[in-house]
């Protein structure tokens, strides 16, 4: 029962609405600046994912994605997977 509450709470997570201001003040100064460019084109930023010391901004616009590196650069078709 406790695993079954447990993957319910997970669920709930990845569905609750974003806060978007909290996110953009996690972003480096370049990737502000990305991100409000990308913005303008319809993306939202979702989530932040950091892998080692590097955060990158993964933003979405219906089903495309795209990700802000730490020094503002822009991949509209990353390698990345979306639980």
């Amino acid at each position: 029962m406790e695993a079954t509450s447990l993957n319910k709470g997970l669920v709930e997570r990845r569905h609750a609405d974003v806060d978007r201001r909290a996110l953009m003040s996690r972003l480096s100064v370049s990737q502000k600046f990305a991100v409000k460019s990308l913005n303008q084109f319809g993306y939202e930023i979702e989530f932040i994912r950091s892998k080692n010391q590097d955060s990158f901004a993964v933003l979405m616009n219906g089903e495309n994605l795209a990700v802000v590196d730490m020094q503002g650069e822009i991949d509209t078709s990353p390698n990345i997977s979306i639980r």
